[in-house]
């Protein structure tokens, strides 16, 4: 009998949300993400350590960012020998204001991982969905550096990333979801917030409808989920990323699973075309206190994890 992970497959693409080699292999994923708390946790595995001390030992003159680069990279090889598909590297979420920066630190992943010998087009550079993370992927994808758009949780960080050409995009249904229950305290009722009407899930349907509508060719990666339910409404989405106890969840569910989003579906309702610009895009931001909060949020987080990670790596260098 087919499972409910089996059933997503034929009209969404499952992407594995972890670093762990072990959950790639078991539930096949087309492609991979990773993020700055998920390396963090995958360079603390004993299994991982000695991947680590090679890239230290390669690397034993390069400076401390770019060591944590090659160690990123290093990680991105193994999953790409693992995955059919793509997998996606993030930079170092402390540049989240600096579009110059972001750019260079880009092009140095890409760089090596061409040298390791891999297929650019096999790597997506993941930015912080900031006004300057959206403007470095602008410029990174007329160079043909495609980049996957993260901590995204509105409209018009998702309408601003489609005009720079992002190749995709990666709104957080989870997060969105948790600042709402917070929000609502005791009046929140999980049940009656479930499903379609989970407003992670609504946010994301409202950003489909808006891209089918006007065949933007940008990505939609649903990320951040809570429960199956929350992947189980949004079944039709271009892809979805998914942590190893939901992919588990899923693969153990054999209900039935019906698409729930299609391209010719939004056609039919058009939304309202959306002009963005740097003032549009700071004033919407602005104006939604969950976006405002959770973005910020998410970038102090992915920092924090960063600057743990770069001390792992210096007092793992001194061994």
């Amino acid at each position: 009998m087919s499972n409910q992970l089996e059933a997503l497959r034929q009209f969404t693409t499952v992407v594995a949300d972890t670093g762990d080699f072990d959950t790639m292999r078991k539930h096949r994923p087309t492609d991979a993400t990773t993020n700055p708390s998920l390396i963090l946790k995958a360079v603390q595995n004993e299994q991982n350590r000695e991947l680590v001390q090679q890239v230290i030992r390669d690397h034993a003159n390069a400076s401390s960012s770019e060591l944590v680069d090659q160690l990123l990279v290093a990680f991105g090889r193994e999953i790409l020998a693992i995955i059919p598909g793509r997998v996606s590297t993030e930079v170092d979420a402390r540049l989240s204001f600096d579009t110059q920066a972001s750019i260079e630190r880009a092009r140095q992943i890409i760089q090596m991982y061409q040298r390791a010998g891999v297929n650019p087009e096999r790597v997506l550079i993941k930015l912080a969905s900031t006004w300057e993370g959206i403007q470095a992927a602008r410029v990174l994808q007329s160079e043909g550096i495609r980049c996957n758009m993260t901590l995204l949780f509105c409209l018009p960080q998702a309408i601003a990333c489609a005009q720079a050409k992002a190749q995709l995009i990666s709104p957080f249904v989870g997060r969105i979801y948790d600042w709402h229950k917070k929000a609502a305290g005791d009046s929140w009722d999980e049940a009656a917030s479930a499903g379609a009407n989970d407003p992670g899930v609504q946010s994301v349907r409202r950003i489909y409808q808006y891209y089918k509508a006007y065949d933007i060719p940008t990505e939609i990666m649903g990320a951040s989920f809570r429960n199956i339910g929350q992947i189980r409404a949004l079944a039709g989405c271009d892809l979805l990323t998914i942590s190893p106890d939901l992919l588990d969840e899923l693969a153990h569910n054999t209900e039935p699973l019906a698409r729930q989003l299609d391209p010719q579906s939004a056609k039919q309702d058009a939304p309202e075309w959306l002009a963005s610009n740097e003032v549009a895009f700071r004033t919407e931001l602005n104006q939604d206190p969950m976006a405002t909060e959770k973005l910020a949020e998410g970038i102090r987080a992915f920092a924090a994890d960063a600057v743990k990670l770069d001390t792992l790596i210096a007092a793992a260098r001194k061994q």
